[in-house]
């Protein structure tokens, strides 16, 4: 990917104290986008060396296998850049949160073969990286509501870098 934009790091009060959990594992280099096509690279590496019959296990009774854990990953990014492009475009709406538990229970991770979650693991980071490069200024710095939770679009950018890198951080802790 080239010609990829600067996007810096969002101030507190950008985002909800919660999230700083993810933003915080960034480096404040603006680098966003090739921390996102990194993330990228990184977890088709680590999945290319997990075993099978790693895939579905669980290290406790209510946590989530690694392939679910994938597709979370999925989930949250697909809604993120979603809340990125309404507050992009300025919608005043406050957008609902979303039960993270209830979408990994009906996503059927496991019953899925992992080249085709890392096929559309890699079509929605794709999407995510061009839709923040076409971004500009004002809109990176728009602020939107949802779940209860203001948050600029260049903060969600961030949200899903970072919270991929939480869950990667969890599965070679966990799993690996």
């Amino acid at each position: 990917m080239s010609d990829l934009k600067k996007i810096e790091k969002p101030e507190p009060g950008e985002y909800p104290f919660y999230a700083s959990m993810y933003i915080d594992l960034l480096p404040d280099d603006g680098l966003l986008l090739k921390h996102l096509q990194e993330n990228l690279n990184l977890v088709k590496q680590m999945v290319s060396a997990i075993p099978g019959e790693k895939w579905t296990y669980r290290y406790a009774p209510e946590k989530w296998t690694i392939k679910e854990s994938l597709v979370h990953i999925m989930d949250d990014e697909r809604i993120y850049a979603y809340r990125a492009l309404c507050f992009a475009r300025n919608e005043k709406i406050p957008l609902p949160g979303f039960d993270q538990d209830a979408y990994v229970l009906l996503s059927n991770a496991n019953e899925r073969s992992i080249d085709n979650i890392m096929e559309e693991y890699e079509a929605v980071r794709l999407a995510t990286i061009a839709l923040f490069n076409g971004f500009d200024e004002a809109a990176l710095m728009r602020m939107g509501t949802a779940n209860k939770n203001n948050a600029t679009v260049r903060a969600l950018g961030y949200h899903i870098a970072g919270h991929e890198l939480h869950h990667i951080n969890i599965i070679k802790e966990k799993y690996l």
